[in-house]
């Protein structure tokens, strides 16, 4: 799993609905964090319109939400740490697996 990967699952991961893991708030609050971190470092319009409408409907906007993690934003480590806390903390059955435990481990 690519650094965008894992930053776009942990979006997907946060965002989900009806989060029943049994700390579901903290989840959303880390996702809130990760979004703010996003947000501060994406510079140009685009890439802030991709990621509010990878909110709205992450399928359509996957591929262009990779594409400006990619390319558009350096991935450095606050960014990835907040990713790894969001899917750290979504520890429910049937959780989205970030990939392999080195990838995203503590």
């Amino acid at each position: 799993m690519t650094e965008a990967e894992l930053v776009a699952t942990a979006l997907a991961t946060g965002a989900a609905p009806g989060l029943t893991g049994t700390a579901p708030g903290t989840v959303q609050d880390l996702h809130a964090t990760l979004k703010e971190k996003l947000h501060h470092r994406l510079r140009d319009s685009y890439g802030t319109r991709v990621l509010h409408a990878y909110d709205t409907d992450p399928d359509v906007w996957h591929t262009r939400l990779l594409q400006v993690l990619t390319t558009q934003l350096n991935l450095d480590e606050d960014i990835l740490t907040a990713a790894r806390a969001v899917l750290r903390a979504d520890r429910r059955p049937g959780a989205v697996a970030a990939g392999p435990a080195d990838t995203w481990a503590p």
